[in-house]
């Protein structure tokens, strides 16, 4: 994606996942923006944005973050909102084992207390090793945790899959976690 691209779809990922004050917005109980708005105020800091740009930004994503409802009038992130916001998941049963990229650097918080949401809806895993690899490089030195799924959700932890096929869950206890050797 090219650089521009790379901003606008950064800038889109902070108002629709986090902050949509920053162009004076609001998202609704679901996460939707309506697109007018969203192309009116993304063009105060990038002038010739419209449409055609914002689609752009959307079918070009690597991690397919944005989705637009079938009208294409409103449009909203996949996941990894700081808001609440309700996507409308429903619990599925996940594969025997997820995996999850972090930096070297968090293990031994992770060793205490888990994987823990902070400041979004949900931990986010990955169904292949390969792309949590790509996630924890983005924090440091990557390391990769195997998450024991089937088990989690044996005893009652719930997870969700989001349309960009992100594997969503409340919390990771360390019980869960098999630890790559370091």
């Amino acid at each position: 994606m090219e650089k521009e691209l790379i901003k606008l779809s950064k800038f889109l990922s902070l108002i629709l996942r986090h902050k949509p004050e920053v162009i004076h917005i609001s998202l609704d109980s679901h996460g939707w923006a309506d697109v007018n708005e969203i192309i009116k105020g993304i063009k105060i800091r990038f002038p010739s944005f419209d449409l055609a740009a914002l689609k752009e930004v959307v079918e070009k994503n690597d991690k397919k973050r944005f989705a637009f409802s079938e009208d294409q009038t409103k449009i909203r992130a996949n996941q990894g909102h700081s808001r609440e916001v309700d996507l409308d998941l429903e619990a599925v049963k996940p594969p025997d084992f997820l995996y999850h990229g972090t930096a070297k650097r968090f293990l031994a918080g992770i060793r205490q207390q888990g994987l823990l949401k902070w400041n979004r809806q949900f931990v986010h895993l990955s169904r292949d090793h390969e792309t949590a690899v790509k996630v924890g490089k983005r924090h440091g030195r990557p390391v990769v945790l195997l998450i024991d799924a089937k088990k989690m959700h044996e005893q009652g932890k719930l997870f969700y899959l989001s349309k960009n096929g992100v594997w969503l869950t409340e919390k990771v206890d360390p019980e869960y976690i098999i630890f790559e050797e370091e």
